[in-house]
């Protein structure tokens, strides 16, 4: 696949009453192309619009146009614990999401240049740890909280996991149960086709159970599905969260290669553009030391 230059603009100010802070958003996306398929993306805890360069990079110099919101929880905002928005900070990060689906034309006209460029009927979610789960709900997750409510989106036809948290309960550790309490996903009606990135070496202080926790969202949710396991994967995967950032604790150049390539590759299949190098990243991972690749139906 050929690259473009990318152009990314940012922060963009959407209005959002009833959240207490209007949302910033950054958009990235190729200087050229048309009928570009969109990624909303959801950042980790902590990050905001400016992390997950090398992601983002990579998938608009590859043809998408990626929306990256900052949530409530950023590092940027500086909510205080005892701020009464932070027991919900996971249904704000969920209507986040929604804002920016719901204000799409505002953010296409303030982007120099890409006016009339966006496909609207191709448009992924996509988010990384808590992230992960906040991509999930557009998806068919549910957070028992404690009943489970649907906010899924027929908006969004495919989505990419990458480390999200599995199931709560008996499965969260002591700290995770006592500061995370929404950290109770219930998969079951999760059916979007997504691809869950998972690294083996990504042993949460969240859960009791180990890195197979972070597999949660493939083995247990139903329909279309693929789980990427990564080799020697930490919780940033490699580097995901951006260049030479202190959370990556596993930095790992080819292994954020292959990870560019598999979700670009999976999002062209996913979203009906081409499936050719969907099935060269399947081939190539059937033998990799970087990992390998699984699906269901």
């Amino acid at each position: 696949m050929n690259t473009t230059p990318v152009v990314s603009v940012g922060p963009l100010v959407l209005e959002a009453p009833g959240r207490g802070e209007d949302l910033r958003v950054r958009v990235s996306a190729p200087v050229t192309g048309n009928d570009l398929p969109i990624i909303v993306f959801s950042h980790g805890y902590g990050s905001s619009l400016h992390g997950y360069g090398p992601l983002v990079d990579h998938w608009a110099a590859h043809g998408f146009a990626v929306v990256q919101p900052t949530h409530l929880d950023s590092r940027t905002v500086g909510l205080t614990p005892d701020d009464p928005r932070s027991s919900r900070l996971w249904r704000f990060r969920v209507e986040d999401l929604k804002h920016v689906l719901d204000h799409l034309d505002a953010l296409e006209a303030a982007v120099p240049g890409l006016g009339g460029r966006l496909d609207r009927d191709r448009i992924a979610a996509a988010g990384h740890s808590f992230g992960g789960q906040s991509a999930g709900n557009l998806l068919g997750l549910r957070v028992l909280d404690p009943v489970g409510a649907d906010l899924s989106d027929p908006r969004v036809k495919a989505g990419v996991l990458l480390a999200t948290a599995g199931t709560g309960g008996a499965d969260l550790s002591p700290l995770a149960a006592e500061r995370f309490p929404f950290m109770n996903p219930d998969f079951t009606q999760m059916s979007t086709p997504a691809l869950i990135v998972a690294g083996d070496l990504d042993d949460s202080p969240l859960s009791v159970r180990g890195p197979e926790w972070l597999t949660d969202p493939y083995f247990l949710s139903p329909g279309e599905k693929s789980l990427l396991t990564v080799f020697g994967g930490e919780h940033s995967l490699g580097g995901i969260a951006g260049y030479e950032v202190r959370e990556t604790t596993d930095e790992h150049p080819a292994r954020v290669a292959m990870i560019q390539r598999v979700t670009t590759a999976y999002l062209r299949h996913a979203l009906g553009i081409e499936g050719e190098s969907w099935a060269a990243a399947r081939e190539a991972l059937s033998s990799s030391e970087l990992g390998k690749l699984e699906s269901k139906r």
